[in-house]
Order: structure tokens, then sequence, then C-alpha cells
């Protein structure tokens, strides 16, 4: 169920930014596992992202997200995996999705629980939690089974 607060800033975007881009990316430990958030506004388990905003590059956007939401900081080139339409969720919405390997990033030591982000999760992308996103989900399984990336969130 989302919130009322989700609902108004949703609303405002899509009056103040017709089309809107966001990053994410699956961020994986030297065990393999990938890094989720969960969000203190909306339900469920999140890879780690958000908004690219006005005047900000793609990797800005995503090195500012992973920041802000994981506490870590990239240090080597993410991977591309692909742009997907988010419309079943925000109409006119698109997610570049990267991963970005254990050798690629550090941790800034800063822990971002807090205001936005109300838990860390590392998990096998195998085995993921009954909680994560459909959109989440999908990405799981594609990196872990192989299968074609589905052009939709």
């Amino acid at each position: 169920m989302i919130d009322l607060r989700t609902h108004l800033f949703r609303a405002w975007f899509r009056l103040s930014r017709p089309m809107t881009l966001g990053v994410r990316a699956a961020v994986k430990n030297a065990d393999g596992e990938v890094l989720l958030v969960r969000h203190t506004y909306v339900k469920g388990l999140y890879f780690p992202g958000g908004g690219v905003e006005h005047g900000e590059t793609v990797m800005v956007s995503l090195g500012r997200e992973l920041e802000e939401e994981a506490g870590v900081k990239l240090t080597g080139a993410p991977d591309w995996v692909g742009i997907f339409s988010n419309h079943r969720v925000m109409r006119n919405d698109h997610v570049c999705f990267y991963s970005v390997e254990a050798s690629n990033w550090e941790s800034t030591g800063i822990d971002p629980v807090g205001r936005e982000i109300s838990e860390i999760v590392w998990c096998d992308p195998s085995q993921p939690p009954e909680d994560v996103t459909p959109g989440t989900r999908r990405r799981l399984r594609e990196m872990t089974e192989g299968l074609a990336p589905d052009a939709y969130w």
C-alpha cells in the first residue's frame, strides 16, 4: 500500500517533469550478495538509486544516489545493464540500470539508515527476501538465471 506522501510526490513529479529518468544499481559484495534498501516512504526492498536531477549526468546521479542511499562510493566504472520503462509504476518514467562489482566500490563509512532509508539488506541474488519489489525481482532473476531482459522495470 502506497502512502499519501508517495502519491503526492509522484503527482508533483508528473506535473513538474513530463518524463522522468532514474538510476539504480545492483551493488555486489565479495561474497556475491547484492545490496537492497528499504525506504521509509514506500513498501518493499529496492536496488539503491533515484532520480536524475536537472543538470546531472546519469553517472553523477548514480554516484550521488549510491552514496546517499547505500553508503557506497564508486571507485571504478559500473557495468551498464540497460534502460527500462517504469510505466507500470509511473507514466513516462525510465530507469537506467547498472551492475557494480565488489572491486568497483568502497564504503563511505557513513550509515545511510535514517530519514530516507530504514534498512539495508545484503542478500543472495538467487534467493531474495519475499518483499522485494516486482521490478527488483525481475532484474535479480535475469541476473541469476540468464533470462533475457524484460523491457519493463
